[in-house]
């Protein structure tokens, strides 16, 4: 499945403990808006609000043909699971230091579905740790990469 708009900060700056699959509820202008990929994670989260799971700070551009039936480009969108996955998110995210984030909206079956992760804050120790390990891999990669274009002797 294609995504329609990703977080890229996510993953960058969080750890990801769990995620779980969503519907969310749209006017017909934001579905016309998300067709063209109009939208943003970036700043979005989700958090559970007597029994429903919201998701905050979204972006979805209007769409211009909209006229006077547009939707607001930032609001607050519920979000469409079963009752025990809600109440499994309320408590993994009761823990100090966990919170819910958007990973990434895709059409699944002509309906719009948001990815959503119960993820932990990483620190700045985390971070460097992750760029020492990537820039290890992307050397030993190269290396090898080297040692296959060297003619047999």
């Amino acid at each position: 499945m294609e995504p329609i708009v990703t977080n890229p900060k996510a993953r960058h700056d969080y750890h990801i403990l769990e995620t779980v699959e969503a519907g969310i509820v749209l006017r017909g202008t934001e579905v016309k808006s998300l067709r063209e990929k109009r939208a943003s994670l970036r700043e979005a989260w989700a958090e559970v609000r007597n029994g429903e799971v919201w998701l905050r700070n979204a972006r979805i551009e209007e769409y211009k043909p909209g006229g006077w039936t547009n939707h607001p480009p930032q609001g607050d969108r519920k979000l469409l699971l079963h009752r025990h996955q809600i109440h499994r998110l309320q408590s993994l995210t009761a823990a100090k230091g966990t919170t819910l984030v958007p990973l990434s909206m895709y059409w699944k079956n002509g309906r719009v579905k948001v990815e959503l992760a119960v993820a932990r804050g990483k620190s700045q120790v985390d971070r460097r740790e992750e760029i020492k390990r990537r820039e290890a891999d992307l050397e030993l990669r190269r290396a090898m990469a080297r040692r296959d274009r060297r003619p047999p002797t």
